[in-house]
């Protein structure tokens, strides 16, 4: 089974062969390079892609200071969900922090797939309660931990983006400034050595 077709079952759930090579044979592989767009803020997004190899960021730029909602990583799934389900203008800018590859279902694919795959609407219900879900948890640690506890914890399960992202953007995603994220990075680094 492929990274794309493990990653279909985690965000869809449990699929019959058939309805699974109907689903990945609509993917279509893409790449970015570094710095280039797979999305602007204000645009339409037609497409939701899987992210094969690479780093993609998912931010915002308001009057003050520029917002980062996430990095998107290998054998992850990335849109502007908002957007690709109800034709809102897109409110993120997702850009690729390295060259990166991609599986891509363009909208109509998408739409198609509730006449090619009987249960199509279960399955895309189980998808979008997960991005919900996910959604959710980071939320609830925003809401509930410290911030040495969410540098912890999101340095715990991504370690490796700490060497391949500018911390910036780190501390951005944790809801900190650069200076507080630095100053919990320090402490970390003593208290672990």
């Amino acid at each position: 089974m492929t990274e794309l077709e493990k990653t279909i079952e985690l965000y869809f759930g449990e699929l019959e062969q058939a309805e699974l090579t109907t689903i990945t044979s609509l993917f279509e592989k893409e790449t970015i390079s570094k710095g280039d767009y797979f999305l602007k803020t204000g645009k339409r997004c037609e497409k939701l892609s899987f992210v094969q190899q690479g780093l993609l960021r998912i931010y915002v730029e308001t009057e003050k200071k520029e917002v980062t909602q996430w990095i998107s990583t290998s054998n992850s799934f990335v849109t502007d969900l908002s957007d690709f389900l109800f034709d809102t203008p897109a409110r993120w800018t997702i850009q690729a922090l390295t060259d990166t590859t991609l599986f891509t279902l363009q909208k109509k694919n998408y739409q198609a797939l509730e006449t090619l795959v009987p249960k199509w609407q279960v399955l895309e219900k189980l998808f979008i309660a997960r991005c919900f879900t996910i959604m959710e948890d980071r939320i609830f640690s925003h809401l509930s931990m410290t911030a040495e506890e969410r540098y912890a914890s999101f340095f715990e399960a991504n370690k490796e983006l700490f060497n391949q992202v500018p911390l910036q953007y780190i501390a951005s995603l944790l809801g900190m400034t650069p200076e507080t994220f630095s100053r919990i990075r320090n402490k970390m680094t003593t208290l672990n050595s």
